[in-house]
């Protein structure tokens, strides 16, 4: 009987061990999309400092692959990789980053991606109308938390930092909304997508 309650004991511990390993692995990843999405290339907008990135992309992605502890767990790896000074954020950016006019959009992935992994709910693929239903679940939670959450914070801290009125600094950046309205669709059905797959 001993050996037994042993080989159950060990056999739990390698599958708790595996499960926390591949959590571990998952935030990793994306946490290097991350870097990858600022390292890809930026696109400046005219009358705002802050550029455009696939970066908010790989944030909705994270939120809707990932549970919302490996999602928050990813966004916390890159912006500590950002902040000791690796050069992780547009530009080859680093620490300065995170007190720049750009620091509210980076600090707002993390509360953004929690509240869009929280939003998304399960993934129902079993029929056509239920992976579009999925889709349109996935759209709502990624506007709600990477694009509604991000960009308040964002602006707010822009604003803050800048002297420039909120108002102004919204405004200013519609460009930005605009496209991530459009890489909330798509990673929207991308993931639902995916999780058809799987």
């Amino acid at each position: 009987m001993q050996p037994t309650s042993a080989t159950a004991a060990s056999t739990s511990s390698t599958r708790r061990m595996l499960r926390v390993t591949g959590h571990i692995a998952k935030s990793l990843l994306f946490a290097g999309l991350m870097w990858a999405a600022a390292a890809a290339g930026e696109l400046p907008i005219p009358g705002t400092p802050v550029p455009i990135t696939l970066q908010t992309f790989v944030v909705m992605m994270a939120a809707l692959m990932l549970d919302w502890r490996e999602a928050a767990s990813a966004v916390v790896a890159y912006l500590a990789a950002g902040a000791v000074g690796l050069p992780v954020f547009a530009g080859g950016a680093s620490t300065a980053a995170l007190f720049g006019p750009s620091a509210g959009f980076l600090i707002g992935f993390l509360p953004g991606v929690i509240v869009a992994a929280l939003l998304k709910g399960r993934a129902h693929t079993d029929s056509f109308n239920a992976s579009l239903r999925t889709a349109s679940r996935y759209f709502a939670a990624s506007l709600l938390g990477g694009v509604v959450v991000v960009y308040l914070i964002g602006f707010a801290v822009q604003s803050s930092l800048t002297h420039v009125p909120f108002g102004v600094v919204a405004a200013a950046s519609m460009g930005f909304v605009i496209g991530d309205v459009i890489k909330a669709a798509v990673a929207s059905l991308a993931a639902a997508g995916l999780a058809r797959l799987r």
